[in-house]
């Protein structure tokens, strides 16, 4: 980027970049968990929860059916924890209308597709100069140029790059060198790549200097931040239509998610299309106590997503919020089998 002030920056030209297939990570394909495993999971939850999830899975089940939203909010652990390909075939079933995520969740969801590897190893590349610095990450720079200038939103920039042999073309000239992945070798176990393939937008809601492709020559904060503009306004645009109820998933975002939530429920509502009869469950560890939410002496005063997602939206909204708390690991495979029993429960 270029820079005409008064104060000294970084030069990026300085940075030195390695392919990322030689990194050491601690997730690979073999670490996924697919539709077909979640039958032989052990799931260990109090009954209260399970009966929650349950109830969840039968309202997604019954707004999709009848055409009402179903929004979720993903932090990058979802993917992380190798959960990406359940996520994938509700997107497939059109059991979910929007996913959106932060910058980090569609890093990880791009490494897998890539390469079938995500998690670099922080503590054994941050005191080598080498964290974040796969020159890979350059594609998903490049994308969101290339995305900007054909005005693009975030999440379609990397879903065409993965889907859409022209463009991934036009994005490779710019970006690709010797040593460099040059395909995406397994875009079935891509959130990315599923919502582009099945028209279901996938939204990017990033700050800069939080993720790892900031640190890259490539770095281009005008098209990072256009094309995370437009999907705030794609995600404002579908939760516009909860008039008549649908729901909200937040799954282990403690503030992204949250906040754009509450932010683009003020502005539907600021216009005329205010939510009714939503329901929000908030997936997180954390303990919660929904006694302390409009107390600012308790540390839970301060939780976004309880506070906003699980509490202050649905009460404004004539909805009803609940909080999953346990590990992601149990919770969201609990309920895509639940969503699968109902699928099954209805065409029977």
């Amino acid at each position: 980027m270029d820079y005409q002030g008064r104060y000294d920056i970084f030069d990026l030209s300085r940075i030195s970049t390695y392919p990322l297939d030689t990194r050491s990570n601690k997730v690979t394909l073999s670490d996924l968990v697919r539709p077909e495993d979640v039958s032989d999971l052990t799931i260990h939850l109090p009954d209260e929860i399970a009966r929650d999830v349950e109830t969840i899975a039968r309202e997604i089940v019954e707004s999709r059916r009848m055409n009402k939203p179903v929004v979720l909010f993903t932090g990058a652990h979802l993917i992380k924890n190798g959960l990406g390909p359940l996520l994938a075939d509700l997107v497939k079933r059109g059991l979910v209308s929007l996913v959106a995520g932060n910058g980090a969740t569609a890093i990880h969801d791009f490494e897998l597709a890539l390469i079938g590897q995500t998690s670099e190893n922080v503590p054994d590349a941050l005191g080598k100069g080498r964290f974040g610095m796969a020159y890979e990450f350059a594609y998903i720079n490049y994308a969101l140029s290339v995305g900007n200038q054909c005005e693009l939103g975030y999440g379609e920039s990397l879903g065409r790059m993965m889907c859409d042999e022209e463009f991934q073309k036009q994005v490779f000239a710019l970006s690709a060198k010797k040593n460099a992945s040059k395909q995406f070798a397994h875009p079935e176990v891509s959130v990315l790549a599923a919502c582009y393939e099945n028209n279901v937008p996938f939204t990017v809601h990033v700050g800069v200097g939080t993720d790892v492709i900031d640190q890259h020559p490539s770095f281009d904060g005008e098209a990072k931040g256009g094309c995370s503009g437009r999907d705030f306004l794609i995600y404002t645009q579908e939760v516009s239509h909860l008039t008549d109820g649908g729901i909200v998933l937040n799954i282990g975002s403690a503030v992204t998610g949250p906040e754009v939530f509450l932010k683009a429920v003020s502005m539907v509502a600021n216009t005329g299309y205010v939510p009714k009869n939503i329901i929000t469950a908030d997936f997180d560890l954390r303990h919660h106590d929904a006694r302390v939410m409009s107390d600012e002496s308790e540390q839970g005063y301060y939780y976004r997503d309880q506070k906003s997602v699980v509490t202050r939206i649905p009460q404004a909204f004539e909805g009803k919020g609940y909080y999953i708390q346990g590990n992601q690991k149990q919770t969201f495979p609990l309920l895509y089998k639940k969503i699968m029993e109902q699928l099954q429960g209805t065409t029977e």
